[in-house]
């Protein structure tokens, strides 16, 4: 007789493949919205606001909302957020069927949404692990990042076909289906509440907000690898935004070259989540995130060193880089979810999301006139080769060797 599949589980995946609809349905609209500022305003000012729009919430309100989520009922926190995304979808397809919206209409629909994500990111983390056994939650968190990967490569392609058949607030309705997907399962479906929990008044959110802070403060392997966290996305995110400039520049390439180089970093994350689904990673997870670390910097160091005219070089290296992205977040995000106490995994993720979200900006502000001076070439390689000490070195840190053997009392 088959074993059955025991009913946490089954709830989790019900749960998660919603979830997994309304983020196909946010990049879409995302893709959608993106290019119709393009293509009506050509304004590089215009995108940039309109990128600082989505990022603001990511670093300013994801802290507050970890505390909030640990205090509330994640899984109605969870349906409120897709519901608000799905309203503010509904006022902008009104806006874009009467022929009045504006870029500045774009901006508040794409802020709105931006908070919303402060909420649901990091409540779908930490419900995670109040419905997945411990052993499984690295193979989760591959097959998680391996859905952000499939979601960057489909939604692109699929927004441009529905954009040629429809007008733009068709298309953007699809986002209030894929809302309904993810808001319906959790109807029915319980996420267990932490133990411990405390019934709390809101004049002591900041009060739980330093607690987080408290926690990471005083875990030092923590507290290392949320720095090294922050350094990689100081490091990856302005050579990513800088590979148009490396194609144009270096390769003497064209858009499609650019999009070989887009698409194959997408299916590395693909392959690299699955790969970490099915295999789980090391019995030391940190083993694995260090490892993967290490993997990142070389591909980054490979792209650097293609020559002109080695461009598949620079494929290969997008490829082991995006494989490796995944095995990384993924492990770092499993050893939080099966370490951190429950009744706090909101706050102290929402700390790390904001904590690396603000990186991303400063390193755009430094790469941008660097590379104008040193080569965007060089960036690569500073980058990996940054990127691979720390992999190396976290092996010689007994705080982040024995980050999972944390333990916390009362």
């Amino acid at each position: 007789m088959p074993q059955k599949t025991p009913k946490p589980m089954r709830d989790f995946w019900t749960v998660f493949t919603g979830q997994a609809f309304s983020l196909l349905g946010s990049r879409l609209v995302q893709f959608s919205l993106v290019w119709w500022l393009t293509s009506t305003t050509g304004s590089a000012s215009v995108l940039a606001t309109a990128s600082i729009m989505a990022l603001l919430p990511q670093v300013f309100i994801t802290p507050f909302a970890g505390a909030l989520i640990d205090r509330w009922d994640r899984r109605k926190v969870l349906m409120g957020v897709d519901a608000v995304n799905a309203l503010a979808i509904v006022a902008l397809m009104g806006l874009f069927a009467a022929g009045v919206v504006t870029p500045v209409h774009v901006y508040i629909i794409m802020f709105i949404r931006a908070v919303g994500g402060a909420f649901q990111w990091p409540a779908m983390q930490a419900s995670t692990s109040l419905m997945v056994e411990d052993e499984m939650l690295s193979k989760v968190a591959g097959l998680n990042q391996a859905l952000m990967g499939l979601a960057a490569i489909v939604a692109p392609p699929v927004g441009v076909l529905l954009m040629d058949l429809f007008p733009l607030q068709i298309v953007l309705g699809v986002d209030i289906i894929t809302a309904a997907m993810a808001i319906l399962p959790l109807t029915f479906i319980k996420i267990p509440r932490p133990e411990n929990v405390e019934i709390k008044t809101s004049a002591s959110v900041i009060n739980d907000l330093r607690e987080g802070f408290t926690l990471i403060r005083g875990w030092t392997g923590l507290l290392i690898i949320m720095g090294v966290a922050m350094a990689f996305n100081f490091l990856i995110v302005p050579a990513i935004s800088l590979i148009p400039i490396l194609v144009t520049g270096h390769f003497a390439g064209d858009s499609v070259k650019y999009a070989i180089l887009e698409t194959t970093m997408g299916l590395g994350m693909v392959a690299g989540g699955v790969s970490l689904g099915v295999w789980g990673g090391f019995k030391s997870r940190i083993t694995t995130a260090l490892l993967g670390s290490v993997g990142l910097g070389i591909g980054m160091g490979l792209i650097g060193l293609a020559p002109s005219s080695l461009y598949t070089l620079a494929v290969a290296g997008m490829a082991i880089a995006g494989i490796m992205n995944p095995i990384v977040n993924g492990s770092f995000f499993a050893i939080l979810q099966s370490t951190v106490p429950k009744e706090i995994q909101g706050r102290v993720i929402a700390i790390l999301i904001s904590g690396t979200a603000a990186m991303a900006p400063l390193g755009l502000a430094v790469a941008g006139p660097l590379a104008d001076v040193i080569g965007v070439r060089v960036w690569f390689l500073i980058g990996g080769a940054l990127i691979i000490v720390m992999g190396i070195v976290g092996f010689f840190v007994p705080a982040v060797m024995n980050i999972e053997k944390q333990t916390f009392t009362e």
